[in-house]
């Protein structure tokens, strides 16, 4: 399994990239693979603040429909219009151009949840 050491990530499966105060949020390799072929991407949250832990899309696969949720709290600033044509980008390249949204961060948000890729791979069991 895939799990570059540079990006964080959440017990619910997804990555996030901290670049300043702009995070790139993805989903993982573990969670692409046990979603299984990837149909649809759902994200209709563009310009919502929201809160850690609110859901800002989903993602379809072909037996099963998975929420996703926001790993810190800010601003949804882009959604990966790739996607609506590719959503199989989630997983063929899920820490690269199959990402899904963009975040401005919020100045308060907490990054203790977040956790390194030993932590998250330890999470699996």
């Amino acid at each position: 399994m895939n799990l570059p050491v540079e990006l964080k990530y959440t017990k619910d499966h997804e990555w996030v990239k901290i670049e300043g105060n702009t995070a790139t949020i993805g989903i993982t390799d573990f969670a692409q693979g046990e979603l299984g072929d990837i149909v649809f991407v759902d994200v209709d949250s563009v310009d919502d603040e929201l809160s850690a832990g609110d859901v800002f899309g989903s993602v379809e696969a072909v037996k099963t429909v998975s929420d996703l949720f926001l790993p810190l709290k800010g601003t949804v600033s882009a959604f990966n219009t790739d996607l609506e044509d590719q959503p199989e980008l989630l997983n063929t390249d899920p820490y690269g151009n199959g990402w899904i949204i963009k975040l401005e961060i919020a100045e308060d948000a907490d990054h203790s949840e977040l956790l390194s890729a030993e932590e998250y791979q330890a999470s699996l069991g």
